[in-house]
Formats: C-alpha cells, sequence, structure tokens
C-alpha cells in the first residue's frame, strides 16, 4: 500500500505534535516549568510545518529554528521541540544545494547552543556537552539528508536511463519491423509489377507470356502473404515464448519459419519469370546455418534482386554462396545490361534498402560491400561469422 509522500508528510508532523505533547507531561519530573497553553501553541508552531517540509524546506526549516527559538526563550524545556528542527535541516540537507543546508545546519547548531546557555541545553548536561552536541547532532543530520540527496538522484538517473532503453528498444523494434516490411512487400511487388507489365505488354502478342506471368503474379502475391502472416506470428509469439524479453531479434517463432538459404532457388526462379537471368553457385560444404544468420543472408541476396529488378533489368545476375567452416560468403553480382522487352516502371531506391543490409550484417557480426564493379554492373558482397560465438545475439542486439 503506498502512501503519498504529502500525506506522509502530514503523519509525521502529527507524529511529532503527538511526541512532544506527551513529553511536555514529563518536564517538571525534569526539572523544568510545566507547559501552559502559550506551550503547548508554541509545540504547535515547531512540529506542525513539517508537513509542508518538501514542498518549502527551506522556509520551513527557517520558521521551525525561529519558534524553537521563542519556545526556548520563554524557559520552556527544549528537548520537547527540538525533533521538528532537526527534521527540517534533514530535508533541507535532501533537497536543497550543499551550501544552503550547510547554512541551515549552522543555524541549528547555534540554536542549540542559545538553548545550552539558558539552561544546560536541550538533551541536558555541562556546556562541554552541550557545545559537541551542537556540532555532532546537526552535522549527522546533513550528512544523511546529502546520502539521501545522492540517492535520490541516482535513482531519478538510473528512470531515465531505463525510460531511454524502453524508448530505443521501440524504435529497434519499429526499425526491425519497418525492414522485414520492406524486404517482403519492395522484392515482391517489384516482381508482381514487372511481371504485370510484361502481361500487358504481351496480352495480344503472346497470350500463354500473359498468362505466364499472371501465374507467378498469384504465386507471388501468395508467398508475399504468406511471409506477411509469418511475421506477425512470429511478432506475436516473441513475448510469450521469451517472458524475459531477451528474444532473438531475427529468429524465427516456433510455429512461423522464416525463409532461409534452402529458399534462394525458389526466388531465383520467381526473379527469372520477372526477365532477369539469375544463376545460383554453391561452393564449399553447404549446411544448415543458425536461423538467423539464413535469414540475414536471404534477405541481403532478396534485397539485390530486388534493386536489379528496379534499377537494371534484364542485366544477368549471379548468386554466389560460399560455405567455409568459419564465415559463409554470398555475393550477387549483375553486369549492369540492363534493357528488355519489358516495360517496367522503375521506382527510385530511397537508400533503406542498403541501409537494411548493413544493419543486418551488423546484427551477426558480418561485413557487407555494395558497389559499382570496374567491369561494369553492381556488386553486393556479404560475409557472415558462423561460429556459435558470433551467431548468437544477445538480448541488446550485438554478437555475443
Amino acid at each position: 500500500m503506498r502512501i503519498r509522500p504529502s500525506s506522509m508528510d502530514a503523519l509525521t508532523a502529527l507524529a511529532q505534535t503527538g511526541v512532544a505533547v506527551l513529553l511536555g507531561r514529563e518536564a517538571v519530573a525534569q526539572g523544568w516549568p510545566p507547559l501552559d497553553l502559550a506551550a503547548y501553541l508554541l509545540v504547535g508552531l515547531v512540529t506542525v510545518p513539517v508537513a509542508v517540509r518538501t514542498k518549502a524546506p527551506v522556509a520551513v526549516c527557517l520558521f521551525t529554528q525561529l519558534m524553537w527559538v521563542v519556545y526556548v526563550t520563554a524557559g520552556y524545556w527544549p528537548v520537547v521541540t527540538c525533533f521538528g528542527p532537526m527534521l527540517a535541516v534533514y530535508t533541507v540537507a535532501a533537497l536543497c544545494p550543499v551550501r544552503t543546508s550547510a547554512v541551515c545546519a549552522a543555524l541549528m547548531g547555534a540554536v542549540w547552543i542559545y538553548a545550552g546557555l539558558l539552561g544546560n541545553g536541550p538533551a541536558g548536561g555541562s556546556m562541554a556537552t552541550v557545545l559537541a552536541q551542537a556540532v555532532v547532532f546537526p552535522a549527522v543530520l546533513w550528512r544523511f539528508g546529502l546520502v539521501a540527496r545522492r540517492s535520490a538522484e541516482l535513482a531519478r538517473q538510473l528512470r531515465r536511463e531505463r525510460d531511454e532503453r524502453a524508448r530505443r528498444d521501440v524504435a529497434e523494434e519499429r526499425a526491425r519491423i519497418a525492414r522485414e516490411l520492406h524486404d517482403i512487400v519492395a522484392h515482391h511487388m517489384c516482381v508482381i509489377s514487372v511481371q504485370a507489365g510484361l502481361a500487358g505488354y504481351v496480352f495480344d502478342s503472346a497470350p500463354c507470356t500473359a498468362k505466364a506471368a499472371l501465374s507467378t503474379i498469384e504465386d507471388t502475391s501468395a508467398e508475399a502473404l504468406d511471409e506477411l502472416r509469418r511475421m506477425l506470428s512470429l511478432l506475436r509469439d516473441t513475448d510469450r515464448e521469451q517472458p524475459d524479453g531477451g528474444a532473438d531479434p531475427e529468429t524465427p517463432g516456433r510455429d512461423a519459419p522464416m525463409p532461409g538459404l534452402s529458399r534462394l532457388g525458389e526466388m531465383a526462379e520467381r526473379v527469372r519469370a520477372a526477365g532477369v537471368p539469375v544463376s545460383l553457385r554453391i561452393t564449399g560444404d553447404a549446411r544448415a546455418l543458425a536461423p538467423g544468420v539464413e535469414l540475414c543472408a536471404y534477405r541481403v541476396t532478396q534485397e539485390a534482386l530486388t534493386n536489379v529488378l528496379r534499377h537494371a533489368p534484364g542485366a544477368s545476375v549471379t548468386v554466389a554462396l560460399d560455405y567455409q567452416p568459419t564465415y559463409l560468403s554470398v555475393t550477387v553480382t549483375d553486369d549492369g545490361a540492363g534493357g528488355g522487352p519489358v516495360p517496367a516502371k522503375l521506382a527510385q531506391g530511397s537508400g533503406n534498402g542498403l541501409m537494411g543490409m548493413r544493419e543486418r550484417a551488423k546484427l551477426y557480426g558480418g561485413t557487407i560491400s555494395t558497389g559499382p564493379r570496374s567491369e561494369g554492373g553492381y556488386a553486393v558482397c556479404l560475409t557472415l561469422p558462423t561460429s556459435a560465438r558470433t551467431v548468437l545475439p544477445r538480448g541488446d542486439g550485438r554478437p555475443a
């Protein structure tokens, strides 16, 4: 059950007033005059303002110290009202700058000495004892207040860092979803656009070719919908399968596997049907890799082929996979020839695809290079480590 700070301050002031009233009944036994109505009014003026100590700490501290001086000057037992000024000094040290709190602590020490000069101080004893108390008590309260202040500042800093991490995680999740949507939608829609243009171009002259193009459109759109369903299923299952929130951002869900290198042949066939000759070459010891690594290589290859469809339709493309013991190399090159009978409308690249490639490669500790070739055309070269140490990302998205 949580209590609001203002309510806690009010309860503290009420408790202090009750303690002061009970102590006032012992004044005669301690050799001091009994508390009358004026004394109890002064007790209230010293203890009740503590109810607003966090809203106006300096004002409350100065007021309680002043009322304490009036109470002591009237000749009453000082110990009855010493707790209010003590708490006020602690509050100033916990909430205000160090210089301000030091002045308030020194003021309390001066009032303590003043009470000693009038009648052996709030706690009684010799003047030497009073002087020691006047130094030790304010210093201890001031020190505790500083510790409380630093603890509060540290707690606020931790909350800010936690909120910043949460915002960063949300931004990364949005970027991941945007990247997946870009890879899925851009590639398939590009193929559909090219095939639709081809079907319209040869609809009267080559009905069989137009029919094949429409069939490719149907298959491609169905595959795009399947991949979107897989991705949405993964997003829904992530929290349920990983209660600690440490799910691999690219690892497929249990019932919704994402595409891997085994489906590169299907992708190549689809791009060939769009009018781009694609040859797939695999060297090395082909083997199953971590799902995230395979998805990364698949998406980079998909984006590279999509860029060929957009910017160099008709160019010959070579996709080369090289399996090495500790890494996988994926190279997508085209000869830049372009041209062809398809009157496709090429979309201008925004750079998001290349950025997505780099982010995927970075996530799995790989490297990627993109750019035109000296002999013509364009090349995308991806290298991904395949050892267990480097392919399994931690919860913060960096290679382990």
